[in-house]
């Protein structure tokens, strides 16, 4: 455990030295080390084919180490404990078709809550909550078939929320939606985080996002970490951040661009948000040097 403040966190994810090679000899990690804290936040950044989704597989049991852990809670993921860990660990896939197959929406929601085995009125309000909270109830009755693929992604959301997990492991929970429900989607989340101390796992390839929600930052290239750390830290070294195929969050891009190319006394790690910028603005407006 560690300490923050007067508590004591627990580790709600802890892996180490995972290896996995799937079964046509390719070998997607290559000795990750990962931890989270509970109620932290974490993105996991890199390219396409890099072994994100393959890691998230891991978190609960849909994938086991062909070498190395992975500890939920300080319990070691096994064959005989996938059910407990599955009611821990909420996993929203990449592709919402690979998480919906029920008839509607409504039930499709209700899955989760109804197989923890929870009475018919807890499982509705479960169900109830998750769609309201996205907004989303007035969709209950449809076929997922049916639906856009943003529905498709909401609704998938709706279905790890309903099942109340200490931990939130997304892949690209973002894709497929307009900014503005993006923006709603990822502020619900990061509530939920704060009020219920809901670690929250995040592979995302929207690195303009990430230092908005995030703690820390793992970039992963090839199966591997290249880096961690905090979003300044992480994106202070942008040849780590381009050499794993990725870009600098567009503001602090203009910012090395102001520094490198115009000449301004901005200072790395350049500011990674509009209001970490405005205020880098306004203090070279204002001639303050102190920083330089």
């Amino acid at each position: 455990m560690a300490r923050s403040g007067n508590l004591l966190m627990k580790c709600a994810v802890n892996v180490s030295n995972l290896f996995y090679t799937y079964p046509d000899g390719t070998e997607a990690l290559r000795g990750i080390n990962f931890r989270v804290m509970e109620g932290e936040r974490v993105a996991v950044i890199g390219s396409n084919g890099c072994g994100k989704s393959t890691l998230f597989y891991h978190f609960n049991g849909l994938f086991l180490p062909t070498k190395g852990t992975v500890f939920i809670n300080e319990e070691e993921i096994t064959k005989t404990n996938l059910d407990k860990i599955r009611m821990t660990v909420g996993l929203v896939f990449q592709d919402p078709d690979d998480q919906l197959f029920a008839p509607t929406v409504w039930a499709d929601v209700a899955f989760g809550p109804r197989n923890m085995g929870l009475s018919k009125r807890e499982v509705a309000e479960r169900a109830d909550n998750a769609l309201n909270m996205l907004s989303i109830a007035d969709l209950k009755d449809k076929s997922p078939d049916n639906l856009s693929g943003g529905q498709k992604r909401l609704v998938s959301i709706a279905g790890v929320l309903a099942m109340n997990p200490k931990i939130i492991v997304l892949d690209e929970p973002t894709s497929n939606l307009d900014p503005r429900t993006s923006r709603t989607v990822m502020h619900l989340l990061v509530d939920l985080s704060r009020r219920m101390n809901i670690a929250l796992i995040i592979a995302t390839h929207d690195v303009d996002a990430v230092p908005q929600y995030a703690d820390k930052i793992y970039v992963m290239h090839k199966g591997r970490f290249v880096a961690e750390g905090t979003p300044e830290a992480v994106f202070s070294d942008a040849s780590v951040i381009r050499g794993s195929h990725l870009r600098l969050p567009r503001i602090a891009h203009l910012m090395e661009i102001l520094h490198k190319e115009d000449k301004l006394p901005i200072q790395n790690p350049y500011p990674l948000t509009i209001r970490a910028a405005r205020s880098e603005i306004m203090r070279l407006m204002s001639g303050d040097k102190k920083q330089e």
